[in-house]
């Protein structure tokens, strides 16, 4: 007997921020968009802001009249009718377009976004987030409504309403892609992607076609359209999240396509199976002279493996495996220095184990670095290095110190539990 494989119809989650519904003319391409595209038969679950710059009214209007006095829980009352608005003339412009569609409202019953109470910033607790979401929404989805969920808006366990601070709303989509199986998210902003630099520095900044979120997470927030790291922590890596801008009245087109994802815990590992080895050549403002910087990084990766770089005005410190021929590198090095008169004299330290602390949010958790470096230091564990890049944490301690340096850092990580 023939048998026939049942192909699931297209499933997308699609996120509007505040720019994208900012007008009536705005609003109407949105829903338009989604509308053809429901027409197709995609299944479709839809994230939406709060409309322009709503939010940043409602926060000076309440702080204005409340003489700054107003309390968190009451303030994030006050933000989130943003958009629990949003969702209402959305799902009416769908349904009058002929779109079976229904919002979610953090006060319904069914509400999905589960979160802590850290009024004002707080963090969804995405187990429950993902039980309440296929429990439903999913069911809507697969009888093709259309869901319509307040973005940037939560609920604590006891029934109070939160807001989850910058990135709120793509954090949402980013949970229901996930928790929907979504085929892809796409994220309609006022750009035409992630961009190659800010475009209010840099005149005629690039598009991007493609960007992996350890490479985008990296990017400074100077006003350059991109997802936020509280986001990017929610993000499924085997879903793809194309940013793409408003203008077009299409969800097809092609705009930045952001691929991968992160571990959503703190990491931390003995990074190098070798012993590392640090240089540290000193003078006199060596970091005014960046062909000095490129020539001894260039002289260590001609036999070694670099492992981190550190530079200040008088001094910079080259981190290394100690595989291969290391007395070569010390030679080469050493000539390099005495054919600069910036720089004076190098010093060697052998035997360091490299430790490397990671996850994405780690550079919005305060005192961190000041946890491992107590925490070791208690124990009489020295660091003889450290570099902080974004998401991650970079320690050198003594190589026969590893196993217990990684075991204290991971406590002191977990709050001391063992």
């Amino acid at each position: 007997m023939k048998q026939f494989s049942i192909k699931r119809c297209k499933r997308i989650v699609v996120k509007f921020g505040g720019a994208s519904l900012a007008d009536h003319e705005r609003m109407l391409r949105a829903v338009t968009a989604v509308a053809k595209e429901a027409v197709k038969g995609t299944q479709i679950a839809v994230v939406v802001s709060a409309m322009g710059r709503t939010t940043d009214l409602l926060l000076n209007a309440a702080r204005n009249a409340s003489s700054g006095n107003v309390k968190k829980g009451e303030l994030d009352d006050i933000l989130a009718m943003g958009e629990r608005t949003s969702i209402r003339i959305v799902t009416a412009a769908l349904k009058a377009k002929g779109v079976k569609s229904r919002y979610f409202d953090p006060l319904d019953e069914d509400w999905p976004i589960i979160t802590d109470d850290n009024f004002t910033n707080a963090n969804p607790i995405e187990k429950q987030c993902i039980e309440k979401i296929r429990q439903n929404i999913l069911p809507l989805v697969d009888k093709g409504i259309v869901p319509v969920i307040a973005g940037f808006v939560g609920r604590t366990l006891d029934g109070k309403i939160t807001t989850i601070g910058r990135g709120g709303s793509d954090a949402t989509a980013f949970i229901l892609a996930k928790a929907l199986a979504a085929n892809e998210l796409v994220l309609v902003t006022d750009a035409e992607g992630i961009m190659s630099a800010d475009p209010k520095v840099i005149q005629n900044p690039k598009r991007l076609g493609k960007i992996d979120v350890h490479m985008l997470v990296g990017m400074a927030d100077s006003g350059t359209k991109f997802i936020h790291r509280k986001a990017l922590r929610y993000k499924d890596p085997s879903i793809n999240a194309r940013v793409i801008n408003h203008a077009h009245g299409d969800l097809n087109v092609e705009g930045t396509l952001v691929t991968g994802g992160f571990s959503t815990e703190l990491d931390v590992i003995v990074a190098s199976n070798s012993p590392a080895a640090s240089i540290t050549v000193v003078g006199c403002g060596v970091s005014e002279k960046p062909k000095i910087i490129q020539e001894l990084a260039e002289k260590v990766k001609a036999s070694a493996t670099m492992l981190g770089l550190s530079v200040n005005y008088n001094s910079i410190i080259l981190y290394l495996t100690e595989e291969g021929n290391l007395d070569l590198v010390f030679e080469k090095i050493h000539e390099a220095i005495l054919g600069h008169k910036e720089t004076l004299a190098m010093s060697v330290r052998e035997q360091l184990a490299f430790i490397k602390v990671s996850g994405v949010g780690l550079e919005e958790t305060p005192g961190i670095i000041g946890k491992i470096s107590e925490t070791l230091r208690v124990n009489e564990i020295n660091i003889f290095g450290i570099v902080t890049i974004t998401s991650s944490i970079l320690l050198f301690v003594d190589w026969t110190q590893r196993e217990t340096a990684l075991n204290l850092i991971k406590q002191s990580l977990r709050g001391g539990k063992k």
